[in-house]
């Protein structure tokens, strides 16, 4: 048969046998497992996203739940399964590559609207049925939709703590980042956490509501409090971690065996005091919320970061809701000593590109480099900058 050019190269499920590419993934074992756990639950239809419990875009391979069972390796998408049907939709971005790393177990739908996948379901669901996600994977804005597209349908949305797909994926699922938790150098921040502490402490004093706790579940707004660093997710210096930040505790919840010692004892150093970090387990964030919200508390939160998950646990007299939580706001208001640096690291990867464009001027004539090996060359002009911890994304390097 004739060889299909990488371009065209994408699956067919109109012949007998279908045409499927080698980069299709086989996922018929993967959705009979699946299914059989699904069926132990009472659930029809299991929805499954591409983002993790923080809504990151940009994921770790332990969260790449969408991949693991589609085989698509977009960066959005969302997947629906039931028990005698698959699907997958996704936006323009990524059709074609879709339509190559998807087998013929999987309908490709070209939209990523909650209305679409909301008609599809009840089609696919009969009446009565359930169905079900992970709460801790969804935004409260997305739940709601979900919640909506469904409402008076007779189709129940029914939460689901344990998520199906984990326990299919078993012990082939990677394993949590086990790397060092960092403090940034005091160089680079331009305020002590105690300093960020008491700044928004003083924001919830001020708030007419007097909301008696915060809640953070953005990586990047724990990472900027805590002037800590973390490498959890490719291109971004994050850490798997939530804060429960009240007038008077501070709640971090973390791995704390991956804490370099200078980062305990900075965080320690306060201690007792109510700028003492009491550091407890990651996945105590649940529990602790819901003992911490039987008292005559309010909590201020962004919805933005904060999943459908957490959010129901909080009694809704109790809840301080913005779009996104003082500490987002805060870290996005650069000081004095932040902007110099941010111009500084600037001057840097500047250097790196006028590098990167004379030796282009001098090796696409020679017809040695091709857009691979280019952008291989400029991350390591970049690596080579003083301060360089990699690039903030996968560099797209393309010509012609």
């Amino acid at each position: 048969p004739e060889v299909l050019s990488t371009r065209n190269d994408i699956r067919d499920c109109s012949t007998d046998p279908p045409y499927l590419p080698p980069t299709a993934t086989n996922t018929t074992v993967r959705l009979a497992v699946l299914r059989g756990i699904m069926w132990t639950h009472g659930v029809h239809a299991y929805i499954v996203p591409s983002t993790d419990a923080h809504m990151n875009e940009y994921i770790s391979e332990r969260d790449a739940r969408l991949g693991w069972l589609t085989g698509f390796t977009g960066s959005a998408g969302t997947a629906v399964v039931t028990q005698d049907k698959a699907a997958l939709w996704t936006d323009s971005r990524y059709w074609t590559q879709a339509e190559r790393e998807l087998d013929c177990n999987w309908e490709l739908h070209r939209t990523t609207a909650v209305e679409s996948i909301g008609m599809w379901i009840l089609k696919a669901v009969p009446a009565e049925g359930n169905v079900s996600l992970d709460p801790f994977l969804f935004s409260i804005e997305t739940w709601n939709s979900y919640s909506q597209a469904l409402h008076g349908s007779s189709r129940t949305l029914l939460p689901l703590e344990t998520n199906l797909v984990d326990q299919a994926w078993s012990d082939q699922r990677p394993l949590p980042s086990s790397s060092e938790i960092y403090s940034l150098p005091a160089e680079f921040t331009g305020s002590s956490w105690q300093e960020k502490v008491a700044g928004i402490r003083q924001q919830m004093e001020q708030h007419m509501q007097h909301p008696t706790a915060v809640l953070l579940s953005g990586l990047e707004e724990t990472a900027w409090l805590f002037n800590l660093r973390g490498d959890d997710i490719p291109y971004s210096p994050v850490f798997y971690s939530y804060t429960l930040l009240t007038n008077t505790t501070i709640s971090l919840f973390v791995e704390q065996s991956r804490l370099s010692v200078a980062a305990q004892e900075s965080l320690r150093s306060g201690c007792p005091g109510p700028l003492c970090v009491e550091l407890m387990e990651y996945g105590q964030v649940s529990a602790h919320l819901h003992d911490y919200t039987q008292g005559n508390v309010t909590v201020w939160l962004g919805t933005e970061y904060t999943t459908y998950g957490l959010y129901s646990i909080i009694p809704q007299e109790k809840l301080l809701e913005e779009s996104y939580s003082p500490v987002m706001m805060a870290k996005a208001v650069k000081n004095t000593h932040e902007q110099e640096m941010l111009r500084a690291a600037h001057v840097r990867d500047a250097v790196a590109v006028i590098q990167y464009l004379l030796w282009l001027e001098k090796t696409v004539p020679q017809g040695k480099v091709d857009e691979f090996s280019g952008a291989q060359h400029i991350d390591t002009l970049r690596w080579a900058q003083e301060h360089s911890c990699g690039p903030s994304f996968q560099s797209i390097s393309a010509s012609g």
